[in-house]
C-alpha cells in the first residue's frame, strides 16, 4: 500500500506539472495572437499569467513582456486610465524589481501627470541600476532641473558662506555639541560639516524625495553613509525614539529663503526647540 499511495502522489503531481506547461504554453500562443491583433491589454493578461506560473521564463519573455507593457501603458494613459496605468506598473515591477527600462518608463509617465519628485526617484533609481542607461539619465537630469532650486548652486559655489557656516559649526561642536540635527539637508553639506568636526551623531531630514536621494549620494561619495543618518521626513514629523533615539544638542538649517514663510521654517525651528534640542540646564 505505501508504494502505491507513492506512486498515485508522483502521478498526481507530474499530471499537475503537464497541466501547468499546458496552460502556459496556450497562454503564451494567445498572448503572441493578441499582440497580432494589438489587443495589449489581453496580452498583457497573459503575459502576468504566464510570468506568475513560469517564472523561469522571466528572462526569455522579458523583452516582449515590455513592448506589450508599455503599448498597454499607452492605451490607459489615452483612456485616463491612471490607477490602472500604475497597478500594471507595479505588477511589473514586482515580477522585474531591477528593470532600468520598466523604471525609466514609470517615471516618465509619472513626469508627464506633474509627479516630477516621484519621477525623479525612478529616473534615479534606474540610473542607479544602469549607469550607462542614457536615457534615464537625461530623464533625471530634465526632472532635476525642475526640482532643485537654483540657489542650490549658487550657495554650494558661496567658498566664504560656506566658510563660514563651517566654523560656526566646528564651534559649537567643539563646546560640546556631539549631537546634530539638520533640518532640509538638501545636499548633505552641513551634516558632513558637523561630521567633519567630530560630531558623534549626525541627523539631516529632507522633504524633497529628489534632494533627499541626493544627498544619499553626496553623503555616500563621501563615504559618510555610516556615520550620518538621512530621513526623508519633514522635521514636524521627527519622533523620539522612533526616528532618531534621543534629543539632540545642535541644530543647524540653512533653509532661511521663501521657505520661511511657504514651508513652515518658524515652526520646524519652534518644534526641534521643543521636541527634539537638549534643553539648557
Amino acid at each position: 500500500m505505501p508504494n502505491s499511495n507513492a506512486k498515485l502522489h508522483c502521478n498526481h503531481r507530474g499530471g499537475r506539472e503537464a497541466s501547468r506547461r499546458e496552460l502556459v504554453s496556450r497562454s503564451l500562443q494567445s498572448a503572441q495572437h493578441c499582440l497580432g491583433d494589438q489587443d495589449f491589454g489581453t496580452a498583457y493578461a497573459h503575459y502576468l499569467l504566464v510570468l506568475n506560473l513560469a517564472p523561469e521564463l522571466k528572462t526569455s519573455v522579458k523583452e516582449t513582456f515590455q513592448f506589450t507593457l508599455f503599448k498597454w501603458a499607452e492605451e490607459l494613459d489615452s483612456l485616463a486610465r491612471i490607477q490602472d496605468l500604475f497597478n500594471c506598473y507595479e505588477q511589473a515591477l514586482e515580477l522585474y524589481p531591477n528593470d532600468e527600462v520598466i523604471c525609466n518608463s514609470m517615471g516618465e509617465h509619472l513626469f508627464r501627470m506633474g509627479f516630477r519628485d516621484e519621477a525623479a526617484g525612478y529616473f534615479h533609481k534606474a540610473v542607479k541600476l544602469n549607469p550607462d542607461f542614457a536615457d534615464a539619465k537625461e530623464n533625471f537630469y530634465r526632472v532635476a532641473n525642475w526640482l532643485v532650486e537654483r540657489w542650490h548652486f549658487i550657495m554650494l559655489n558661496d567658498a566664504k558662506r560656506n566658510l563660514t557656516y563651517l566654523k560656526a559649526i566646528e564651534n559649537a561642536v567643539h563646546s560640546g555639541c556631539k549631537t546634530v540635527l539638520d533640518i532640509g539637508t538638501g545636499t548633505g553639506i552641513l551634516s558632513m560639516f558637523a561630521k567633519k568636526s567630530g560630531a558623534s551623531f549626525v541627523y539631516g531630514c529632507e522633504l524633497s524625495k529628489t534632494m533627499y536621494e541626493l544627498a544619499r549620494d553626496v553623503v555616500a561619495a563621501n563615504n559618510m553613509e555610516r556615520e550620518i543618518k538621512l530621513l526623508h521626513l519633514k522635521s514636524l514629523d521627527i519622533e523620539i525614539p522612533k526616528h532618531i533615539p534621543e534629543r539632540v544638542s545642535l541644530v543647524v538649517t540653512e533653509t532661511v529663503d521663501a521657505g520661511l514663510f511657504g514651508e513652515g521654517i518658524v515652526e520646524s525651528l519652534i518644534h526641534a526647540w521643543e521636541h527634539l534640542l537638549l534643553q539648557p540646564r
